[in-house]
């Protein structure tokens, strides 16, 4: 059976929302080769309406080439849309059509490499608790960003979590890999 990831960049405080705005120089050699790995076991993306809106205007036509660029412009995307109807215009995006979490279960059961939730603080939050998501990996930047930004658990009930792995950056960063505990 296929494995289900997320990956979130996280501050000192909780806050999962815009990273951009808070992660400062904290990015590293360390981060870029672990997100280079997760893209050589990933085929397949599942994303929120949002992420896929954002994402979707500006993938296809950054002018810059990366590994990422390259890999989710190709990658099969999988989109949890109350609102979008119709065909997708972004390459391999397509609505999923019924259910969520059943949608997630039968895709996991289907031939493949992992699958990653991207570009949803919901989405991940939803499935994770739905024990959906095999491995959630916070990438804890040493910084505090502030009350302003959304939280992954806000409003989410006591749950335990197993670690799977830690590891330290060079310019401190915490790698966390979690699940939820049997």
């Amino acid at each position: 059976m296929r494995k289900v990831t997320a990956g979130l960049f996280h501050s000192l405080d909780g806050a999962v929302e815009a990273p951009d705005q808070w992660q400062f120089d904290s990015f590293d050699d360390e981060l870029g080769a672990l997100l280079g790995k997760t893209l050589a076991t990933t085929d397949t993306v599942v994303l929120g309406r949002v992420g896929y809106e954002e994402w979707a205007g500006f993938w296809p036509v950054a002018e810059f080439d990366d590994d990422f660029k390259i890999f989710i412009n190709a990658a099969p995307k999988h989109v949890a849309s109350r609102t979008l109807t119709g065909t997708l215009a972004w390459n391999n995006a397509r609505l999923i059509d019924g259910d969520l979490l059943d949608f997630v279960r039968a895709l996991k059961a289907k031939d493949g490499r992992d699958i990653a939730v991207m570009a949803s603080i919901s989405l991940v939050r939803q499935l994770f608790l739905a024990g959906l998501i095999d491995e959630l990996t916070l990438i804890t930047h040493p910084v505090v960003a502030g009350s302003k930004y959304r939280r992954l658990f806000d409003g989410a009930e006591t749950v335990q979590l197993e670690l799977i792995r830690n590891e330290v950056t060079s310019k401190g960063n915490v790698v966390s890999a979690y699940r939820l505990k049997p």
